[in-house]
């Protein structure tokens, strides 16, 4: 099984279809899950947090359930896509072609730091670690040039803060993948793994 996440950026852009599209095809041959990102919904959660200065712990908490208004939006973009209820129904079998939505439940994962160096990167690797997945792509709208490691990619944003240390604790083979780099689909997933 596979891991996909797909990065809030591509809310609204067209490589969002097209990335669902190919998922949908290889999940014929190979079962995946798509973590969605936050997008335009954790933007609100940030923006709402700078105006009542609630504590990150809320935040967290509301940034969980923007990654689900997102993966409703995927659901309602993919047709042969069913939502993955994890950890509340750990026992369910992921579907062929799954949408995690993510809840309140995760609230309770003591390894989970519940503040903005963890987002849906962290949140990734963390789901793809606990369902003995294959494989992790994150999909990203840039990537930097070169081989940079994986506290190199979090010192310059691309990937989350977090990252790096979860990833000492969860090594799940994983690697990146452009956003535009939809038609490569198959072959990310045998693309160079990052490295601490």
């Amino acid at each position: 099984m596979w891991v996909v996440k797909l990065g809030g950026s591509l809310y609204q852009k067209d490589e969002l279809t097209h990335w669902l599209e190919q998922l949908a095809v290889l999940s014929q041959k190979h079962p995946i899950t798509i973590v969605p990102g936050g997008g335009p919904f954790a933007d609100q959660v940030r923006q709402a947090q700078q105006q009542y200065s609630f504590s990150d712990e809320h935040a967290h908490h509301m940034a969980l359930l923007a990654m689900a208004q997102f993966g409703l939006t995927i659901l309602s973009l993919s047709k042969n896509c069913e939502p993955l209820y994890y950890p509340t129904k750990s026992d369910a079998e992921p579907h062929p072609l799954s949408v995690w939505l993510p809840d309140k439940s995760l609230l309770s994962k003591s390894e989970i730091s519940h503040n903005w160096k963890v987002t849906s990167d962290s949140l990734a690797l963390w789901l793809a670690y606990q369902l003995n997945a294959d494989r992790l792509a994150l999909v990203k709208q840039a990537l930097p040039v070169g081989d940079l490691t994986i506290t190199e990619l979090s010192d310059v944003g691309v990937i989350d803060k977090a990252f790096p240390e979860m990833f000492s604790q969860y090594p799940v083979p994983s690697t990146l993948a452009l956003a535009s780099d939809y038609e490569k689909v198959p072959s990310i997933f045998n693309n160079s793994m990052l490295a601490l």
